[in-house]
């Protein structure tokens, strides 16, 4: 791997956090073998992961057979990319679940093979990029900016953990007749979270009756996901979050970035908005009230 700052490293055009992974293990998961009930959240970083995580893992609950062996939902869903001292992912029973922050390129190539289901799961940029300078914020493994333009500047230039923003969302959008993929945008399961999970259990096979969809929804709000020990990341150690500084669930709102961005700021990043992803027809919601642009 090729480091690039202190704390960011490239490999195969994606940029790592320093130490988290290796080259070899990366490499490993083109041999990766594949099974029909693998479900894989994939998303680019701060759009959502930890809460779709828990959908997810609640639609699925009937199979988590001993809460012993997986006490919470990174134990539960782990990342792809980091085996973090577990027992290697094939010995795991099936279905397995798993989050990935990867690029089509990195991924394990049997689901091509459109076996696996892949729930993939974006946020507009602009939320994503305040979030993501929060978190650096408070995350060991990240540099710390040392203000929000210079972070701003360095998430348009892909100079971040997961490279581009833009280039995430393009590639996975471009190449999604490749895959058994369900699109979601943050935003939409914000403003609709029962349709939302509706829509996850039925890409899943999940034939969830009224009272388990009621349920999944309710502990799925952002108020209850904050006070579940199993869901929110705050078992996760002092020493690699700072709690003072950020929480993995901080805000879970739309428009924030109305809040951190300047006139000039919202202006520049618009007009390169336009020009990276212009000739796509996705539409984000960038403020609660607004719709679709």
């Amino acid at each position: 791997m090729e480091k690039i700052t202190d704390y960011l490293c490239k490999y195969k055009n994606y940029v790592f956090a320093v130490g988290v992974t290796t080259a070899e293990y990366i490499d490993s998961l083109q041999n990766f073998e594949i099974r029909d009930t693998d479900v894989f959240l994939v998303t680019y970083p701060k759009s959502g992961t930890v809460w779709t995580q828990q959908i997810v893992t609640l639609i699925c609950e009937s199979d988590f057979k001993d809460s012993a062996l997986y006490p919470n939902n990174l134990e539960r869903m782990p990342w792809l990319e980091y085996l973090e001292g577990r027992p290697d992912y094939s010995l795991r029973p099936s279905p397995r679940l798993f989050a990935s922050h990867l690029t089509p390129a990195l991924m394990p190539p049997g689901l091509r093979d459109k076996r696996a289901k892949i729930i993939y799961v974006m946020r507009n940029p602009k939320d994503n990029v305040v979030s993501y300078y929060h978190f650096c914020n408070a995350w060991k493994y990240l540099e710390t900016p040392n203000s929000f333009d210079e972070f701003l500047q360095q998430y348009l230039e892909g100079q971040v953990g997961a490279a581009s923003w833009f280039d995430h969302v393009r590639v996975w959008y471009s190449q999604r007749k490749q895959y058994d993929i369900l699109f979601l945008s943050y935003e939409d399961m914000i403003m609709d979270l029962r349709s939302a999970v509706q829509q996850i259990s039925h890409f899943l096979g999940r034939d969830l009756d009224e009272a388990a969809i009621n349920r999944v929804v309710e502990k799925a709000t952002f108020k209850n996901m904050k006070t579940d020990p199993k869901a929110n990341y705050e078992f996760l150690p002092e020493d690699l979050l700072n709690r003072d500084k950020s929480l993995f669930l901080r805000k879970g709102t739309i428009g924030d970035w109305k809040n951190t961005f300047t006139v000039n700021q919202t202006e520049m990043f618009d007009r390169i908005y336009r020009e990276r992803m212009g000739d796509l027809p996705l539409k984000f919601i960038w403020e609660m009230n607004g719709q679709p642009q």
